[in-house]
């Protein structure tokens, strides 16, 4: 997994750390740890496509602006999403175009677990390491 959630960081929230080889592969684990907090993934089929564009002049707040667009989804399209594909190309801003691949909620059939209401600035750092980026998040549940 791309992602580890940091038990030690946050007490009444959810803290978690993701990283990739590139920008696109670690908006894509974020994603997946933002979600796998809600609902047991395995279990959110891939029926719906929404694609996403962003920009920002810098990375980190883009990729706040990332998981935050997905929490919005979530809550306003009762949307869960699984699987993504996330493009990132920088010229002096940071432009995103994505794919998140989910269906809508469905009580009966995925197994939620709990709700994320937003993403938090606490804590929050997307950094550049030798083996690509690291980034660190806190949501409130």
């Amino acid at each position: 997994m791309p992602y580890r959630y940091l038990e030690e960081v946050a007490i009444a929230d959810v803290a978690f750390e993701a990283w990739g080889r590139d920008l696109g592969e670690l908006f894509e684990a974020a994603a997946l740890a933002t979600f796998e907090v809600m609902v047991d993934l395995e279990g959110v089929e891939s029926k719906v496509v929404k694609e996403i564009e962003l920009e920002n002049e810098e990375m980190d707040r883009l990729l706040y602006d990332w998981l935050s667009e997905l929490v919005y989804l979530k809550d306003a399209e009762a949307m869960l999403f699984s699987r993504f594909q996330v493009r990132i190309k920088g010229d002096g801003r940071y432009r995103l175009r994505a794919e998140a691949m989910g269906e809508e909620i469905d009580q009966a059939r995925h197994r939620l677990r709990a709700d994320v209401k937003a993403v938090t600035y606490h804590l929050f750092y997307l950094k550049k390491t030798e083996e690509g980026y690291r980034a660190r998040v806190v949501l409130d549940i």
